[in-house]
């Protein structure tokens, strides 16, 4: 179990008090150049499961992992256009960002905060003075997403990004009601964020029929959840 901030002494005393550190284990960069596509944890092992946030890919890309609150989701791809989402703690990821938070301050998103870009440079203005990385939430509706799962074909060697997303299905939401968790950080890329963001999000609609990693967004009307210090 690896704290972002441990081993730095003058961080955790700074920090005290605050919400919990984030966790990682594995990583992503290890998983899409090194094939590291094996178990790096069970996530029934996770002991403490009360405001469990937490999300990563199914282990050997079969699928994507959302914990929100202590509920364990795992989707699959079932066709080109369909997939499973079923609740379950009896799966394993090759990288997973996890934290817990019981407590949360709540905020409506600005009308002009519409994509993935802007949601970033708002959560980024937004918490400058706040302990990173983060968890965050977002609730309401969406005028439009794509989220993606990971299906890797069985077998596959994986060296590059490239071969890690063979498989990947993309499936189109709109103007549906959605819970998004996502996790903050400006030192973690190619760690549990892609090399060009500061943001990973999963997306779960309200009737939980569909999950996914979000790389598309359209907000509608939402509000920012962030954890309370």
């Amino acid at each position: 179990m690896i704290g972002c901030n441990s081993g730095n002494k003058e961080a955790s005393e700074k920090n005290s008090g605050t919400y919990p550190d984030i966790k990682t284990l594995g990583a992503m960069k290890n998983v899409m150049w090194n094939g590291e596509l094996g178990s790096s944890i069970d996530l029934d092992t996770i002991s403490d499961k009360n405001g469990l946030y937490a999300l990563g890919p199914l282990s050997y890309l079969k699928g994507e992992l959302l914990i929100i609150n202590g509920k364990s989701y795992v989707s699959k791809v079932t066709s080109d256009s369909t997939m499973s989402v079923e609740k379950r703690f009896d799966v394993s990821a090759p990288f997973l960002v996890y934290t817990n938070v019981t407590e949360w301050t709540k905020t409506p998103l600005p009308s002009q905060v519409k994509t993935i870009q802007n949601l970033e440079r708002f959560i980024d203005g937004k918490t400058s003075n706040f302990k990173r990385p983060f968890a965050f939430k977002l609730t309401g509706k969406v005028s439009s997403a794509v989220i993606h799962i990971q299906n890797l074909p069985e077998g596959t060697k994986v060296s590059s990004p490239e071969e890690a997303h063979q498989g990947q299905t993309n499936f189109n939401i709109n103007n549906e009601n959605v819970k998004i968790i996502g996790f903050f950080s400006t030192e973690h890329q190619g760690v549990f964020t892609h090399h060009d963001s500061f943001l990973h999000m999963h997306l779960v609609t309200k009737d939980e029929n569909k999950m996914g990693h979000v790389d598309e967004l359209e907000i509608g009307e939402m509000q920012l959840h962030l954890p309370k210090k």
